[in-house]
């Protein structure tokens, strides 16, 4: 492929653009550029390691305070009296709750710091996992206390990702991003697994109740370590004060917003990001289903448990190659690219496998090698908005992830209209394919690895701000 190109490590725009200003006449700008440095501080190598395994740990409690109402909601249906509609308005409103917060978190991360949105919204959410049954037991109606405690567990959650992405962008070296993130990403499904497990084990045994208590708890204290031991009890106070007066990040005007989303680099990573968001959101929410109706007789533990066992080495040796290819001296941009066209192209050849008959064990390792590639995403076009905008990396990820998560809602529900349409699973497999190829064909053709939040026009740094 001839989009990996080595290059020099001196060859980067912005190094150019620096060169080009004299000692002497940087002035103001000058100033400006040493205080964006200091800021701006990437951690050292022995920390960010530290940092990697707590926010791996933190993205896995993420989950399994998110997947504790579907685990046990089956329980919670058959003790308060829910209907299959009433069950799915509860389980429905987190992804809405999920989407409003998503810029905001982001935006608020790129000002004060990704690490203090972290702990508090980890505090919060946790909390209010440990307190879900008591808001069942002592509302009048679990409906809506339930519905409620759903929609407000999205709107604190939605502020991980974007959080995550703005705190790597200000702390870790480019070379090093591809790891942290395919590592922290792997959480996920680690936590997929981990609720899956051991959340069952404790449903049958202590009731439904025990989920969240030992969920949410576990979220607190993981909090309360990271305040302790790393930010070494500072307080995470977030102030209008701290919001208005530059914070971590300079302030952008809506005019420079305007000018960053005209740039084609940037439409490309909103629009892959929504496809690949899209297509995991229908992967994740009917291939159950698709093996209850086409292997009646298949072990579920089977076919729930094995593609995210695959998932997490995949997601941790992305990221451990595409970190590789970087400090090699390989083209970013062409690494990112390559990431991406595994994660969309050559999982898209599994999935579309699928539209064939087959025999319960080739239909497991195809949908294994699928969730499998689908993890390159986090060390490509998750990755890829920090190259671009670093100034602004929070808030541009939540963007991309509110769309991501809307369009992910609609093609759930799509897919489910073309299964009762058609009768057939090959309907829902060919949508994947096509919206993957379409999201790898834009990114391939417009995503770029230099900075787009600096005018490049001139001679020296102008940071987009106001």
């Amino acid at each position: 492929m001839a989009i990996l190109q080595k290059h020099g490590k001196n060859s980067s725009p912005d190094l150019v653009c620096l060169k080009e200003t004299p000692p002497d006449k940087i002035g103001v700008t000058g100033g400006h550029q040493k205080k964006w440095s200091e800021q701006n501080t990437t951690w050292p190598r022995p920390l960010a390691r530290v940092w990697t395994v707590v926010l791996l740990l933190g993205t896995c409690l993420l989950y399994c305070a998110r997947v504790a109402m579907p685990i046990c909601a089956v329980s919670m249906a058959e003790k308060f009296k829910w209907t299959k509609r009433e069950q799915g308005m509860v389980l429905g409103s987190f992804f809405w709750g999920y989407c409003f917060t998503q810029v905001l978190g982001g935006y608020v991360s790129d000002r004060v710091g990704g690490e203090k949105v972290l702990l508090l919204s980890a505090a919060a959410w946790g909390a209010m996992t440990a307190f879900t049954p008591v808001l069942a037991h002592f509302c009048s109606q679990p409906i809506f206390s339930m519905t409620l405690a759903r929609f407000l567990m999205g709107l604190l959650q939605g502020v991980h990702y974007p959080s995550l992405a703005s705190l790597c962008s200000q702390k870790v070296v480019e070379s090093e991003r591809g790891f942290l993130m395919s590592t922290v990403g792997s959480g996920s499904y680690l936590g997929t697994l981990v609720i899956g497990g051991a959340g069952s084990l404790m449903l049958d045994l202590y009731g439904w109740e025990s989920v969240f208590y030992a969920t949410g708890c576990l979220s607190v204290l993981w909090a309360y370590c990271m305040w302790k031991y790393l930010l070494k009890g500072e307080g995470p106070v977030i102030t209008l004060e701290s919001l208005g007066s530059g914070g971590a990040q300079p302030k952008l005007s809506k005019r420079h917003w305007l000018r960053l989303f005209k740039q084609p680099a940037v439409c490309a990573v909103i629009i892959t990001h929504l496809c690949t968001a899209s297509t995991f959101f229908t992967l994740l929410s009917w291939l159950p289903t698709y093996f209850k109706d086409t292997f009646p007789d298949a072990k579920g533990w089977v076919f729930n448990v094995i593609p995210w066992f695959v998932a997490i080495p995949s997601s941790l040796f992305s990221g451990c190659l595409s970190d590789h290819l970087i400090s090699q001296g390989y083209d970013t941009a062409g690494v990112r690219k390559l990431m991406q066209f595994f994660s969309m192209g050559v999982s898209s050849v599994f999935t579309i496998l699928l539209c064939g008959s087959t025999t319960f064990p080739i239909a497991v390792a195809f949908v294994s090698a699928t969730m499998g590639l689908t993890t390159f995403s986090h060390s490509g076009v998750s990755v890829n908005v920090q190259d671009l905008a670093p100034s602004c990396a929070g808030a541009l990820f939540g963007v991309m992830n509110t769309c991501g998560a809307f369009s992910g809602v609609l093609m759930v529900y799509f897919s489910g209209y073309l299964i009762e349409a058609t009768g057939s699973w090959a309907s829902v497999f060919a949508l994947i394919t096509v919206v993957n190829l379409v999201g790898l064909v834009t990114f391939l053709a417009f995503a770029e690895a230099r900075r787009v939040d600096i005018d490049s026009s001139k001679g020296r740094y102008h940071n987009i701000h106001i």
